[in-house]
């Protein structure tokens, strides 16, 4: 297989793995451009490179910005904006880790909160809500604790758990 065939292929693969990050494939694809190019890309590059519109473009580099799995990167001499990914794979998977637990675990922690505070006259489903609503809370607290421990961690301890879990 030639460089391009594969790149392409990467790229694509990497596009529908976003998905299950909950970004869109072509942000994955903008993402997966970034990761391997050795240099930091212009919009004008990526556009060419992916064969996206201009707006495609800026709104998905906008929103790795936002995600923090891209940084802007400014060439003496150069008006326009250059992009590059974090290339190291343990910083990525915990900027995920930590954007997915902000935009999805912490969303649902505050409204089983809120639930617990439900007022009724006492019944089997009252009763029924409040102990299935305490049970994913506690639930939501433990994972939001692996996850603060993944987030803070370092390569080594994830490797030290690893090995654990598989012997």
């Amino acid at each position: 297989m030639e460089l391009k065939e594969a790149k392409a292929k990467y790229i694509q693969a990497w596009g529908i793995l976003g998905s299950s990050w909950g970004i869109n494939k072509t942000m994955g694809q903008v993402h997966a451009l970034l990761m391997i190019s050795p240099e930091a890309l212009s919009t004008e590059d990526i556009m060419r490179e992916l064969n996206i519109s201009r707006g495609n473009a800026n709104m998905n580099i906008r929103a790795l910005i936002d995600w923090g799995l891209i940084f802007k990167e400014f060439k003496s001499g150069e008006r326009r904006e250059y992009f590059r990914s974090e290339k190291d794979v343990w910083e990525l998977a915990r900027t995920v880790a930590a954007q997915r637990k902000q935009r999805e675990l912490a969303p649902i922690i505050r409204m089983l909160n809120e639930a617990r505070n439900v007022k009724g006259e006492s019944s089997k489903e009252l009763d029924e809500f409040k102990k299935v609503t305490k049970d994913l809370n506690d639930f939501a607290g433990k994972a939001t604790g692996i996850l603060d421990r993944f987030i803070r961690s370092d390569k080594n301890w994830f490797t030290g758990i690893f090995m654990r879990l598989i012997r």
